[in-house]
């Protein structure tokens, strides 16, 4: 059964996105802080980006790089910030660092809901302008595909811990 993504505008600056994910926090939780797994799933199949790496330092203070290739673009591009809390198996907040003064804060709640994971994220912008940009441009746009990456890869991971 697919489980269905909302993406809502809560107010001039800030995009919820909220899905409920078939596994339980603590296994999603590894999917959001593993680069072996993160690498897997969080990349849109249909924007037709290639993740050329992925560097996650998840603790406090510690940072993030993914740089990805489009057929379109010349040179790759880098997206980077740094964590400012980190707790397991509940709670990840980042910077988006890329876009200088005008990158959001992402904060990402995972809650326990039945064996599965009530997966929050927030984004709020540093203002009305940027958030338009970002959904202007599309970036905010492949979130209900991303998830049903990460329960794709969840399911196969579930799959596969059964038989051995």
């Amino acid at each position: 059964m697919k489980n269905r993504t909302s993406v809502e505008r809560k107010s001039q600056r800030e995009l919820v996105v909220t899905r409920t994910i078939n596994a339980p926090p603590r296994i999603v939780f590894e999917a959001w802080t593993k680069a072996e797994l993160f690498q897997r799933w969080w990349v849109p199949k249909s924007f037709g980006l290639t993740l050329l790496s992925c560097e996650l330092d998840v603790r406090v203070g510690g940072v993030y790089r993914l740089v990805f290739r489009h057929p379109a673009a010349p040179e790759p591009m880098a997206f980077h910030g740094r964590y400012l809390e980190v707790v397991p198996p509940s709670r990840l907040v980042w910077t988006n660092e890329e876009a200088g003064g005008n990158g959001q804060v992402t904060t990402v709640t995972f809650e326990e809901r039945a064996d599965k994971t009530l997966l929050v994220m927030h984004d709020l912008y540093p203002s009305k302008e940027a958030l338009d940009e970002a959904i202007g441009s599309g970036s905010t746009s492949g979130m209900d595909e991303t998830f049903n990456q990460l329960d794709e890869l969840l399911a196969a991971m579930g799959a596969s811990q059964g038989r051995s």
